[in-house]
């Protein structure tokens, strides 16, 4: 549906209403009102389609494609995956069955004539390595009082579920410049590219793409996979449970020693491995409930629906919980909490349902689908503002539940690319020690200067060493995301004519200065650590913007959370697990022993309480 004349009048005033009082300075309820337009307006005008840009004619006679290398259509879908997942995402949109598959391309939020690609000497200036060094490097740790370790740890977990690039290039790597008094143990820094689009037709001169590996669908394929062989290597002899050493901890890959889940990571860390230890003992509980409930189901159906209950709480969980939590300004918690329950309230959808068809008034999950033109996909700048390695610490120190008695301050690079079976055998402790201690550390602040060091010499899992930081800046550029003020401009907000007016901070802008002598060139990451917070919130306004649209077309272009998100689908006891259960309950189901921590927090990616000794 096109956009209206007063759609379009009213988007128009949005913007002016945003140049002169931004939303997060207008009452709550206005504030709400203006991003649900503002909403619109990105929906309008920041949702591109890559799926038709020219495919490699090299690929034909591929059995899925035609002899122009076109996608073939996928057969009539079968009577199980109308009500089911399927492990790599096919069939979840009907019409489009390749829509948001595994393999499929990132799309993009800024429109594909206006994406530039970075010539050779563009893509070291200024050298990624020196903004590490200069800008991003950790001088002294900066807390995010309001939150603890798990709320880092839990966007790791997620963004293994919404996207990875997959294996980069061995050949040709970049190579990064260095200062003469660099230490770095290589000179030039090599750095793989990100691997190549094969569906790419070579000389199309057409935007850049890449393919996500991973589903794009919000459906748990961090813990289940993104392909059949790696569902079907997850799961038990138990009727559709997962894997489980003990009943409790997840199997030991031989090769590498690390927690078996459906994500391949170069590098994970025991905070992820905690999530993914969660999650499994939670969809073995749904099974539980599922069996009871529902005796004659098979050990296929029983898995599909605990699947599917378990990423809707998952997703439920990051909607209401974390981003509030990270959000705390009374504006989002509103709009995060209306996203899910609507505006009618949680207590309203809990016990009448759905009052109004109306995704504002009775929340997304149960609305219509609505893709809004454009068919599903992750994005390159969603992947670009999600680059929050600065909430990670430098070191966390682990105690014992039962008398908060201190056992050891971990440096990071002790809880790297080690299992949670191997901390707990290391140093004799339970799994509630380690959430207890997550719990109770404090992340790091997403602001210039604190990005962990630890991980500007990370050794991966396959004994190479990166600075990651250096990384996360050469893969903006190399992806043609535009730097910071292009950013802003294809999002429709004004930008900084200078470094002052960049950021707030005097010494912030004379070392941006220094790095990069022209404002133009400040590298998006850059950007959105150093300007201004609004009150409340933990990352930029500037991030949140591909945030309040993302986060909703996750939801919304969804079956499983749209249409078929119904008991019909799920079944009266999978809703009801749902819409009834948090994070909180969740954590204590399984460890019950943390329920005194958890009595008064806010929720649990807030501090939680000390056990008295």
């Amino acid at each position: 549906m096109g956009e209206t004349f007063f759609s379009r009048q009213l988007g128009r005033a949005t913007q002016v209403l945003n140049r002169a009082v931004p939303w997060y300075r207008l009452p709550p309820w206005l504030g709400l009102a203006n991003l649900a337009e503002l909403r619109n307006t990105l929906r309008a005008h920041n949702l591109h389609d890559t799926s038709r840009i020219a495919l490699n004619p090299e690929i034909a006679g591929d059995p899925g494609k035609d002899q122009a290398g076109q996608a073939l259509p996928l057969p009539p879908p079968e009577a199980e995956v109308l009500k089911a997942r399927t492990p790599d995402g096919s069939y979840n949109d009907l019409e489009n069955p390749r829509m948001g598959m595994a393999g499929a391309r990132f799309g993009r939020n800024v429109p594909l004539d206006k994406l530039v690609e970075e010539g050779p000497a563009e893509l070291m200036t200024p050298s990624p390595r020196l903004v590490s060094e200069r800008l991003l490097a950790r001088k002294e740790f900066l807390p995010a009082t309001s939150l603890n370790v798990l709320a880092a740890a839990w966007i790791q977990f997620m963004t293994r579920d919404w996207f990875s690039h997959g294996q980069n290039e061995t050949q040709d790597p970049h190579q990064i410049p260095l200062a003469k008094d660099d230490g770095w143990h290589e000179r030039p820094m090599l750095i793989q590219r990100t691997r190549k689009d094969p569906s790419r037709c070579p000389i199309t001169q057409a935007a850049p793409t890449f393919v996500n590996t991973a589903t794009h669908w919000w459906d748990g394929s961090q813990i289940y996979g993104s392909d059949a062989a790696t569902v079907k290597a997850l799961r038990g002899a138990e009727e559709g449970k997962l894997k489980l050493e003990k009943g409790r901890l997840l199997p030991i890959e031989p090769q590498t020693q690390l927690d078996r889940v459906g994500f391949i990571a170069d590098t994970t860390w025991t905070g992820v491995g905690l999530l993914h230890t969660l999650f499994a003992l939670e969809h073995n509980a749904i099974c539980d409930a599922l069996k009871t409930a529902y005796p004659r189901w098979s050990s296929d159906e029983i898995f599909a629906r605990a699947r599917m209950v378990n990423a809707a709480l998952i997703a439920k969980i990051h909607t209401v919980e974390w981003t509030p939590a990270l959000l705390s300004h009374p504006t989002t918690t509103l709009a995060m909490n209306a996203n899910w329950w609507g505006l009618a309230s949680e207590r309203v959808n809990r016990l009448y349902g759905r009052v109004s068809d109306d995704e504002i008034l009775s929340g997304i999950p149960g609305s219509a689908k609505n893709h809004h033109g454009v068919p599903y996909a992750i994005t390159e700048e969603f992947v670009s503002v999600y680059r929050m390695h600065s909430l990670i610490p430098d070191e966390v120190t682990f105690r014992m539940l039962r008398n908060n008695a201190v056992v050891k301050t971990f440096p990071l690079s002790e809880l790297l690319n080690t299992s949670v079976s191997a901390q707990l055998e290391k140093w004799k402790l339970g799994v509630d020690d380690l959430f207890y201690s997550f719990g109770l550390a404090h992340p790091g602040a997403l602001r210039l200067h604190n990005y962990p060091n630890t991980l500007r010499r990370l050794e991966r899992a396959d004994k190479t060493i990166v600075d990651l930081a250096t990384v996360d800046v050469l893969r903006d550029r190399e992806r043609a995301v535009p730097r910071y003020n292009d950013f802003r401009r294809m999002l429709g907000l004004p930008t900084a004519s200078t470094f002052d007016k960049l950021t707030d901070n005097s010494e912030w802008a004379q070392e941006l200065a220094e790095v990069y002598e022209d404002v133009e060139k400040v590298d998006l990451q850059v950007g959105l650590l150093a300007e201004p917070l609004p009150e409340g919130m933990a990352f930029s306004d500037t991030a949140f913007r591909v945030f309040i649209l993302m986060a909703s077309r996750r939801l919304k272009s969804d079956r499983f959370f749209t249409t078929d998100f119904t008991e019909r689908v799920y079944s009266k006891v999978g809703m009801d697990w749902v819409q009834e259960n948090t994070m909180s309950s969740v954590l204590i189901r399984h460890f019950p022993s943390l329920t005194p921590a958890l009595a008064h927090a806010k929720n649990a990616f807030s501090p939680w309480n000390s056990v008295a000794i």
